[in-house]
């Protein structure tokens, strides 16, 4: 199926394809490099960052239950440790990207998110969407021909190379 533009409902049915023509690498009709700082990281390093910041937060939810701040046994029988676990995910998340540009595991991996709009910093409304649909999964598997995502799309922003 070929595909001819970066938008609509054929776009995410036929995957990230070939560029536009015109087009020579992702991101060039964002305005971004080809290569090194500035570029669009690709998916093996972005779900890579993603593990990392995910391990953090079931480290922290860890220390918390060893500290005795919750107990083992609730975290146990009931969905408090899932839900713990994602929730600090989510504000470790929406926090970093807010103040620092990056998540922890972007920073170990040399990624951070960046705003395609001409905007200084990713406000914390974009971040909290931003975060919420890379929770939902199937929104960051679907990219468009800049592989970004759609958690990109709807915030303008792209998780590009520090």
């Amino acid at each position: 199926m070929a595909r001819t533009t970066g938008s609509g409902l054929g776009s995410w049915l036929s995957g990230p394809g070939t560029p536009e023509p015109g087009r020579r690498y992702p991101g060039e009709r964002l305005g971004l490099p080809e290569h090194g700082a500035g570029s669009i990281a690709g998916f093996g390093r972005r779900a890579g960052a993603l593990l990392i910041d995910w391990f953090i937060a079931y480290g922290l939810v860890s220390l918390v239950v060893s500290v005795g701040l919750i107990s083992r046994q609730d975290l146990l029988y009931s969905q408090l440790g899932s839900t713990s676990i994602a929730v600090l995910w989510l504000v470790l998340g929406v926090v970093s990207v807010r103040l620092f540009g990056f998540t922890p595991g972007q920073l170990a991996l040399g990624l951070r998110v960046a705003s395609v709009d001409q905007r200084r910093h990713v406000g914390i409304g974009r971040a909290a969407v931003r975060g919420l649909l890379v929770f939902l999964v199937l929104p960051a598997l679907f990219t468009d021909s800049d592989l970004r995502g759609y958690q990109d799309r709807f915030t303008n922003t792209a998780v590009v190379r520090r």
